[in-house]
């Protein structure tokens, strides 16, 4: 799907650190909220506006006031534009197949991170959470323009979320370059006129194997290792919860647990959360109660974004959140801020990576899926040189 903006068409910006929602059109910048919930005037946008209305944008990780967060640094924490012209793009074809490359060796895990591996392994041990997604930031100063840099990414990292994001408007500029294989939340109309909410957790990956028998022994370590069952098993617990907080009792479903699914570099163990919603939830009401996705925090969530916002070194960002489409008839298709890029156009880029961590993890085995993952970001630019912070 393709859209853009005219002079006259409506964007919204989010500042989380004041809770404060700017409305640009027409070349002139207007606050319309303060100390308010960006999802609650996203809702009001929809609603007064035409039902043919669709939203494009992302929610940065810090868009849930109620819960433990940092806000965004060098861009807003939410960005939803309203293009007048939209259209649907029929795929390309198949894109060309992504090299498979071997991995790189692994080296000993970085001071820093190993001493916020303790700390959340003392967060485990106390009994504070079950499993936490630990990660970090990493920056980039590359003169790349966003799309020759997107275009790269898609073929680094095909991906079915992939999306570009522009909002070129003076104080509130963000590039959001995405492949990511996550599904966040998707809504879709019933026949029966109801509406049904699906969520689609990833927690479980591993590279690809350079040959067939590599590539099958990879999946099947993938799908049988406890470590990443236990993880999957717990996040899916957790989403069961959030998706029934907003539909209906007894419509709760797992239609699919655990299965891996193969993409171009890595192999991703999936499972996927389905009910539907209750007729008085608004479907940006049920975005907001699944936010942020549970496969980026751990569990419980609460609790667990207190030991991630206490362990980090930065703040997340827009990394972690989510990004799509929310229509005013009532659909919405957004994914998870994985596997993506971001910038305020001034040259300086920054990428998130991690994993999920449990009392059983590896301070080694998790440090190297962590700098494996953002390889495979870094190689869009032409000088690898990202730094933790």
């Amino acid at each position: 799907m393709l859209g853009w903006l005219t002079d006259d068409d409506v964007s919204l910006s989010y500042a989380a650190a004041t809770r404060t929602v700017t409305r640009h059109a027409g070349g002139r910048s207007e606050v319309v909220a303060e100390g308010a919930d960006v999802f609650a005037v996203l809702e009001a946008e929809l609603a007064a506006g035409s039902p043919e209305d669709q939203w494009f944008g992302y929610l940065g990780y810090a868009c849930r006031p109620d819960l433990p967060a940092r806000p965004a640094q060098g861009v807003p924490d939410a960005v939803w534009m309203r293009p007048s012209h939209v259209r649907r793009v029929a795929p390309a074809g198949s894109a060309p197949a992504a090299a498979r490359t071997v991995p790189p060796a692994a080296a000993p895990a970085p001071g820093w991170y190993v001493e916020a591996f303790e700390k959340v392994q003392e967060a485990l041990r106390g009994g504070h959470s079950y499993e936490v997604n630990l990660t970090h930031r990493e920056r980039v100063a590359d003169a790349v323009d966003p799309v020759t840099a997107y275009l790269r990414l898609r073929a680094l990292n095909p991906a079915p979320y992939a999306g570009f994001l522009q909002h070129d408007v003076p104080g509130a500029r963000a590039w959001l370059l995405s492949s990511s294989p996550e599904r966040y939340a998707a809504v879709t109309a019933d026949p029966g006129g109801g509406r049904t909410l699906e969520t689609r957790p990833i927690k479980g990956t591993t590279p690809r194997g350079t040959t067939p028998a590599e590539d099958a022994a990879a999946a099947e370590r993938l799908r049988t290792e406890q470590r990443y069952r236990a993880e999957n098993l717990m996040v899916v617990d957790l989403l069961r919860n959030d998706v029934a907080s907003v539909c209906a009792p007894g419509s709760v479903e797992v239609p699919a647990l655990m299965e891996v699914e193969s993409y171009a570099t890595v192999h991703q163990l999936v499972s996927t959360v389905r009910g539907r919603l209750r007729p008085e939830v608004s479907t940006v009401g049920a975005l907001r109660a699944l936010f942020p996705a549970g496969s980026m925090t751990g569990a419980p969530k609460r609790r667990t974004m207190e030991v991630i916002d206490a362990v980090e070194a930065t703040p997340r960002g827009v990394y972690a959140g989510a990004f799509g489409r929310v229509a005013a008839d009532g659909t919405a298709d957004l994914g998870v801020v994985i596997r993506s890029l971001v910038t305020a156009g001034d040259g300086s880029w920054e990428l998130g990576t991690g994993g999920g961590v449990t009392v059983h993890s590896d301070v080694g085995s998790e440090h190297a899926e962590a700098r494996w993952k953002a390889e495979r970001l870094l190689a869009v630019f032409a000088d690898r040189g990202g730094n933790p912070p």
